[in-house]
């Protein structure tokens, strides 16, 4: 093999580039979403999407979890009235689209700190990603870097509220559901227990969850109902994840980053039908946060 040679690429201002506008950007991402950093499985849901009195929302992107991500692009440096926007648009398609998951996006080829400060307020209340674009070319070639400089907040773990989630038994659970669906978490108990003996299921009003030895630590939780039961797995999203679930048969329901939860939707039938899948997901969920 060749020794390798180092390239000298040279930064480009967006801004001040007589070809390589705002509408260039616009269009190199809606060919291809995933250059944003955000996931592969993006796609282009519209472009310049019109509401009124508020302009034009420059991308909207869907990924596979029906998540949609407002994105608002500016070239140079962030300012009042891009943040504005953007949350604005956000704002309009939750309300508009319910249904769906939304995250405000922010890309602009300067985020200062300054800026970076006040978009950290409103990331504790808004799901709010910034993305800093740079354009860097080689004669006639050029390349575009996203770089996520603020990622979305990461909102407290089921464990860090569980002093304050009301504790109640397994006869509410029973009453709420079936005892046949609640037997679903003594079924994933077992299958945990095969690997880590020092679990055990609690009770709440919200789910069931597990302890490990007396300490909270949800890295599986239970929603029983009258005809199954939710399961929600805490790992990372993986694209080998997803397509095990989907081949395996497993109803998935979505993916929750900010919980960073697999949800899926099983019946009691299905435990015994899945039960290989079902553990090695525990473990990895387990293995994952302890």
């Amino acid at each position: 093999m060749g020794a390798f040679r180092l390239m000298q690429l040279e930064r480009v201002s967006l801004r001040n580039h007589a070809t390589l506008n705002e509408k260039w950007v616009q269009d190199r991402v809606a060919a291809d979403p995933s250059i944003l950093g955000l996931g592969t499985d993006l796609v282009l849901k519209d472009k310049e999407r019109f509401h009124a009195k508020a302009g034009r929302l420059d991308l909207l992107l869907q990924d596979s979890d029906n998540r949609r991500y407002e994105v608002e692009i500016q070239l140079g440096e962030t300012d009042e009235s891009h943040i504005i926007r953007t949350i604005e648009y956000w704002d309009i398609e939750r309300k508009r689209y319910p249904q769906y998951d939304h995250c405000a996006v922010i890309v602009a080829e300067q985020i200062t700190s300054r800026f970076l400060n006040v978009i950290s307020l409103f990331n504790g209340t808004i799901p709010l990603i910034a993305i800093q674009m740079r354009a860097l070319c080689k004669g006639d070639e050029v390349a575009l870097l996203f770089t996520t400089v603020l990622d979305e907040l990461t909102r407290g773990l089921v464990d860090e509220d569980e002093e304050i989630q009301p504790t109640t038994d397994r006869q509410y659970w029973e009453n709420q559901a079936t005892p046949a669906t609640v037997s679903i978490a003594d079924e994933m108990l077992q299958l945990i227990n095969s690997f880590a003996a020092n679990v055990q299921l609690t009770y709440k009003k919200q789910y069931i969850g597990l302890a490990i030895d007396g300490q909270p630590n949800n890295f599986a939780i239970f929603e029983p109902n009258r005809t199954g039961a939710r399961i929600g797995f805490r790992l990372d999203q993986s694209d080998l994840i997803r397509e095990r679930l989907e081949q395996s048969g497993l109803d998935l329901m979505s993916y929750d980053k900010p919980f960073r939860r697999y949800r899926i939707r099983i019946t009691r039938p299905e435990v015994n039908q899945h039960k290989e899948i079902l553990r090695d997901l525990l473990k990895q969920a387990y293995d994952a946060n302890t």
